[in-house]
Formats: C-alpha cells, sequence, structure tokens
C-alpha cells in the first residue's frame, strides 16, 4: 500500500471532516480497515480501498509504466 494513498484518504476524510468511524460506514467497511488503511498497511483488500477511495471520486487504476 502505497502511502501517497494513504495520505489522500486521511486528508480527504479530513477535508470533508468525518471521524473515522464515519467513513468506515459510508464505505460500507469495518473501522479496524480503515484505520490500517490510513496508516499504510502493506496488505488491504484493493476492492476495499476502491470502496473508501469512491466516496471521493476516486479509485486505484493500472497504470502502464513507459519504458526509459
Amino acid at each position: 500500500m502505497s502511502s501517497n494513498i494513504a495520505m489522500f484518504i486521511k486528508e480527504r476524510r479530513k477535508q470533508l471532516k468525518l471521524t473515522q468511524p464515519e467513513l468506515a460506514e459510508r464505505a460500507g467497511v469495518g473501522l479496524r480497515f480503515v484505520r490500517e488503511l490510513e496508516q499504510g498497511k502493506q496488505t488491504v483488500q484493493i476492492n476495499k480501498v476502491n470502496q473508501v477511495l469512491a466516496l471521493f471520486g476516486s479509485e486505484l487504476g493500472v497504470i502502464q509504466k513507459t519504458e526509459s
């Protein structure tokens, strides 16, 4: 899990004045998941990350690397 994603979610949650429990409820995920996600835990389920990101109009996706 990228720390950029963790920071994005935490910052957006705070901008919307949501607590972690409120975010978890709105996204349909557990509070523990939200806490681990914001802490940048390396092993999280991508579908659940996308559930949370959907609240912010975002989602994880594949970006093809360009060869240098």
